[in-house]
Order: structure tokens, then sequence, then C-alpha cells
């Protein structure tokens, strides 16, 4: 066996193809001391990078009045599914202009 087989890793099969605009629903394990319990974000995500590491995405959501971003990465067997609300219709790779908005102006229109 070789480095380079060591490092890769596999793609989890619970993440489908995501896109910046879509609102997730992403379950990760959060482990506390022995016991594991599966934690739920929803929200929209504005960045997608994708690299030789298996690359990540970042969702935003905001929580009693405060911009909350979390990063997932693609490959990590602690995100234990994902779910696309909905596909949401952008003209941006990233969408960190988002962070500047709230309210009815940080609302993105659904993909036909």
């Amino acid at each position: 066996m070789d480095v380079a087989q060591l490092s890769q890793t596999k793609p989890n099969p619970n993440i489908p193809e995501l896109a910046p605009g879509d609102t997730v629903k992403v379950s990760a394990k959060i482990v506390e001391g022995e016991k594991e319990r599966i934690q739920l974000f929803q929200g929209v995500v504005i960045k997608v990078r994708r690299g030789a590491d298996g690359g990540n995405f970042t969702v935003r959501r905001v929580a009693y009045g405060i911009g909350v971003e979390r990063t997932f990465p693609l490959r990590s067997p602690l995100v234990a599914k994902v779910e696309v609300v909905r596909h949401g219709k952008v003209r941006r790779a990233k969408l960190y202009y988002l962070r500047g908005l709230s309210g009815k102006a940080a609302r993105i229109k659904e993909k036909q």
C-alpha cells in the first residue's frame, strides 16, 4: 500500500450535489463525552469548495437575530445526512453578500 491510497477518503453517500443558494438541512453527529447525538442545522449554502482534500460547504442561518455560519467537510463521516429543502436561483458562486442583508432582503428565489 502506498501513501496515495491511504490518504484517499471515500465520498460520503449521504451528501447529495449541493450548489450555492440551496436551503439544506444538515444532520451532524455531535460527540459529548461518551454520548453521541445528532444535531440539525438548517440554512442557506453560501459557499461550496471542492479540492484535493474532499472540499467543504458552508451553511448560514440566522438564530435569535445573530447570523451563524458553520462549515462541514464533504467527506466527513460526522455528517449523518444532508437534505436539500429547496434549490435557490443565484448568479454567484460565493454568497458572501448575504452577510450584510437581513430579513426579507436576504431571501433567495427558488429555481423553477
